[in-house]
């Protein structure tokens, strides 16, 4: 009786066992169904591909559909990182023409309706949301159908949408410190900001990345970049101080944007020399960086996590044509902890090329800004974040 009792026991074990192993190959080839919405500018579009990366890394089965708005920059972006994605006629509001927001509501209205469409075909398990226009409608409609929600807030001043998405959100995933006085502090997770993985492949200082340029590798480098489409401030600073910055005889890459590059060339033309490129987009910015002894930048929350991880001495320029100023609320994170130096955009014609140029020539302050920026850096956010979307998972 005692050795039947024995071999039952034994049988059960093998049988709970094996069991286990069912459900854990079970889980393994489920194939999961993921939303990520927003986008707008790169400073989401860059975070949310990211995300969908290691989505995919994690869930090699994974079902992803982006949805973003129609005729913003995601629109072309996504696919190309191949992607589906579904636009939304939705739009911001116009605080200058309130008249023109009659449209809008009606965008927003339609933009409702085909959100709910999406999620109640598409059936996500978890939905993201990265910002921008379109994650206010599909993030509601997901909650609605009872759908577990996740926000990713880039910035260090939260936006008015993720606010208020906020309320129902699953989690928030958070780049920056004391985020408790705009979201509920037991939701929030810090992870920082994902960034673009291809930008860590060159080496410091690489060869590949002199020539690429055609760049002398014993002068120093200035970076300067003002976002896909350019920055006007910027742009007028350097064109003011070009004469300045010749005789300076340093390497400079001007990203000017599409909509500066005409007038950009012009102003350069009579400076023209192998040490001076002016260009309307850098097809490489992984060798751009790689070879940059300082860089010029506005502050938004991607690009400030890249020069973080990548550890480059930066002045930032905040614009101040971006909601609740939130962009200087992001350099002055970095300012407050002597780890960048911030101009006003109303200064930096007469300051910013002056400012950089003295920094250039004093390796210990290059020193101590390239230490204190890395000690700011977030590793590893899209898997962190990834981390949180499959306890949502597990918690379905």
């Amino acid at each position: 009786m005692q050795k039947f009792k024995k071999n039952c026991l034994v049988k059960v074990d093998i049988s709970r066992k094996e069991a286990n192993i069912k459900n854990s190959i079970s889980k393994n080839m489920v194939k999961h169904k993921f939303i990520v919405s927003g986008g707008g500018t790169g400073g989401h579009i860059f975070p949310a591909i990211s995300i969908a990366n290691a989505l995919k890394k994690r869930f090699k089965d994974a079902d992803i559909l982006f949805v973003g708005a129609i005729g913003r920059m995601e629109m072309e972006r996504v696919p190309a990182a191949g992607y589906a994605i579904e636009g939304l006629p939705v739009s911001g509001f116009d605080r200058k023409n309130m008249l023109r927001n009659f449209k809008v509501l009606l965008n927003l209205f339609s933009s409702i309706i085909k959100a709910r469409s999406i999620i109640r075909r598409f059936k996500p398990e978890v939905v993201i949301g990265v910002g921008g226009y379109a994650s206010a409608p599909v993030l509601r409609a997901a909650s609605a159908f009872g759908i577990s929600t996740l926000i990713q807030e880039q910035n260090s001043y939260a936006g008015v949408t993720n606010k208020l998405l906020a309320k129902k959100a699953a989690k928030i995933c958070v780049a920056y410190d004391n985020m408790e006085k705009f979201f509920p502090a037991d939701k929030i997770v810090k992870t920082g900001n994902p960034v673009r993985q291809d930008l860590f492949n060159v080496a410091p200082k690489a060869k590949e990345a002199y020539e690429f340029f055609a760049f002398d590798t014993t002068k120093k480098t200035l970076l300067i970049v003002g976002g896909s489409l350019g920055a006007r401030t910027i742009n007028q600073s350097v064109i003011a101080c070009l004469e300045m910055i010749h005789k300076a005889d340093i390497q400079v890459i001007w990203q000017t944007g599409k909509f500066y590059i005409n007038e950009a060339l012009a102003a350069a033309q009579p400076f023209q020399s192998p040490g001076l490129l002016v260009t309307d987009f850098v097809s490489r910015m992984d060798y751009a960086y790689s070879i940059a002894d300082l860089v010029i930048s506005r502050a938004g929350a991607s690009s400030i996590s890249e020069l973080c991880l990548l550890a480059k001495p930066t002045i930032l320029v905040p614009s101040p044509n971006v909601a609740e100023d939130h962009q200087t609320q992001n350099a002055l994170a970095l300012v407050n902890k002597n780890a960048a130096v911030m101009i006003k955009d109303v200064e930096a014609k007469e300051l910013l090329i002056p400012k950089a140029l003295n920094l250039l020539q004093n390796d210990t302050a290059l020193n101590q800004l390239c230490d204190n920026i890395l000690k700011l850096a977030e590793k590893n956010s899209a898997e962190r974040i990834v981390d949180e979307i499959e306890k949502l998972l597990s918690n379905s």
